[in-house]
């Protein structure tokens, strides 16, 4: 079952099924960088396999003039040994209950164009391609 990670010790057992999907966190960086963002709201989630984080998700709660209150995934991965297993789907599950629970309207996510099964899980999900997400980098980034 899913639930919220809170502890320096439970964000750190995050760390290499996250890692899977965000390759360039450095371990030693995790816990003060996930501290940071929770400062501006971001707030994280997992499901356990015994004593091991299989599942995780990252995700804020906030609102805009086109959604109103809103909880949007920034990070949803499951480990690669433990997908289609079910996991991915509870922690949707518990991530749409949150985002009921706190009063949004609409639960979103974004998707690397890539990530064709990953599209595919979010269509069975209930998700649908609402919008285009431009973006830029930055010269000196």
């Amino acid at each position: 079952m899913p639930y919220a990670v809170n502890s320096d010790e439970e964000i750190e057992a995050c760390f290499d099924v996250i890692s899977e999907l965000r390759p360039h966190l450095m371990r030693s960086e995790f816990l003060p960088l996930v501290r940071g963002m929770q400062a501006e709201g971001y707030r994280l989630a997992c499901v356990k396999e015994g004593s091991q984080v299989v599942a995780v998700a990252g995700y804020r709660i906030f609102t805009t003039l086109f959604m109103g209150k809103n909880l949007y995934v920034d990070d949803l991965v499951t480990s690669d040994g433990s997908r289609s297993k079910g996991y991915g789907a509870k922690l949707i599950s518990w991530l749409k209950n949150e985002a009921r629970s706190s009063g949004c309207r609409f639960i979103h996510l974004d998707s690397g164009t890539q990530r064709h099964r990953a599209h595919g899980f979010y269509f069975a999900q209930g998700f649908s391609i609402a919008s285009f997400h431009f973006s830029e980098r930055l010269e000196g980034d």
